[in-house]
């Protein structure tokens, strides 16, 4: 019998909340940083269930690679080896990448690489599957998490009486907390529940992702160019494989969705950058729209959200699942001081300062993204020139380029 039965096998099927299953912590949503948060919060002795309602496909080297692949920043890194589940993710696919490259105009080129700030490397390219398989590997080694999966959440509803939260399940089990986290992606069931606001709105791009092998050993520069039309993006994946993201028009991108394999290829070499590979197949594509969102408040009594489920970002420098992770490093932190001090570790005192934390953090990587996404959208000559003028002076080593590389990688 494998773990997820063992686990769901106990469940009583009763919409009695006196018959609930207790964790301390039920998350919802065992994505990437959902399962982050579960194993960070087990690691405190917290006892911890994560509800999802799909199991990620197993690994094999062999499997083509995923379309959906992520930048992990050192930070993340860091926090990832802290859960146990960096080795683990070292032994799958990866690509690490030394350098960065963004440009607009031939001559205006601003570099980042690993050396400038005393790293070996920027970060890690892998898909987002293999991550949250890692992750899933290490909450199932805990004693106290389980792992509740194929489940949906058919309800919530608050007990006033005692401060906490229940939770009914598809196959009429019911659970209780002291604490439920949302993690559950840009629509987020437990926000809506909690009535929690958003602002934001859908860009005018939308972006597709696309695998290739090229005749080129294995990159470790990530670049983008920067056109009217919109950013043209590679990130080295394993091997001579790389992925392109080509932001565009959202008609425009629905029409290439509708090309074969060597139709698509050629339209990659008449608008991308010289640089790339002209020698290369396509294996696979992807596409999706872009869209800000930003809950108005990140928690609620006995009740918190992060990663998408609290913000969606421009994907312009990857940095969504980074602040998704800072967002776990940072919850569990407020909650490990509060039971060190022998504080109700799920009072709302501790989630605002979870909150204060994240927000304005947040905020401030999400309004940068769109100024910088705002101000090459606009194709006048005076601005243009402004603009690549920046760029080459930001090439210039200096402190506050070093600063601006550290606060990217989550290392300020």
């Amino acid at each position: 019998m494998d773990v997820n039965t063992m686990q769901d096998a106990s469940f009583t099927s009763t919409n009695s909340p006196s018959h609930a299953r207790h964790y301390d912590v039920v998350v919802v949503g065992g994505g990437m940083v959902g399962a982050a948060a579960a194993i960070g919060l087990g690691q405190l002795g917290l006892s911890v269930a994560v509800i999802e309602s799909r199991q990620p496909q197993p690994y094999d080297v062999e499997q083509p690679l995923d379309v959906r692949v992520s930048a992990v920043s050192v930070a993340s890194e860091q926090l990832l080896t802290r859960l146990g589940a960096m080795d683990e993710l070292l032994s799958m696919r990866h690509a690490p990448y030394t350098g960065l490259e963004t440009w607009e105009l031939d001559g205006c080129l601003t570099a980042f690489s690993a050396e400038q700030v005393g790293q070996s490397h920027l970060g890690y390219f892998f898909e987002n599957r293999l991550i949250q398989l890692s992750l899933w590997q290490q909450l199932r080694s805990m004693d106290n998490v389980a792992l509740l999966c194929p489940h949906k959440v058919m309800q919530f509803s608050r007990l006033s009486d005692n401060h906490q939260v229940t939770i009914l399940l598809d196959n009429g089990a019911t659970l209780s907390t002291k604490l439920l986290i949302g993690a559950d992606g840009a629509n987020s069931q437990v926000r809506q529940w909690a009535g929690i606001g958003v602002t934001g709105w859908d860009y005018a791009q939308s972006a597709m992702l696309i695998n290739i092998t090229t005749q080129t050993p294995q990159q470790s520069v990530t670049w983008q160019q920067f056109t009217p039309a919109g950013p043209r993006s590679l990130l080295p994946l394993p091997g001579n494989h790389a992925s392109l993201v080509w932001y565009d028009d959202a008609n425009r991108i629905k029409q290439l969705s509708q090309l074969n394999d060597v139709q698509l290829a050629e339209q990659i070499k008449q608008h991308f950058p010289p640089r790339l590979d002209p020698d290369f197949t396509v294996d696979n594509r992807g596409s999706f729209t872009l869209t800000r969102r930003h809950a108005q408040q990140y928690y609620q009594d006995n009740l918190v959200i992060i990663g998408d489920a609290a913000h969606t970002i421009n994907p312009l420098a990857g940095q969504g699942v980074n602040i998704g992770f800072k967002d776990v490093d940072v919850l569990v932190a407020q909650i490990a001081n509060a039971m060190g001090s022998g504080d109700t570790w799920w009072d709302t005192r501790v989630l605002k300062r979870y909150q204060q934390a994240r927000y304005y953090d947040n905020q401030l990587m999400m309004t940068a993204m769109d100024a910088f996404y705002a101000s090459f959208s606009n194709n006048l000559l005076p601005l243009k020139l402004l603009r690549n003028g920046a760029l080459k002076l930001a090439n210039i080593d200096s402190p506050l380029k070093r600063k601006v590389l550290k606060y990217a990688l989550g290392l300020n």
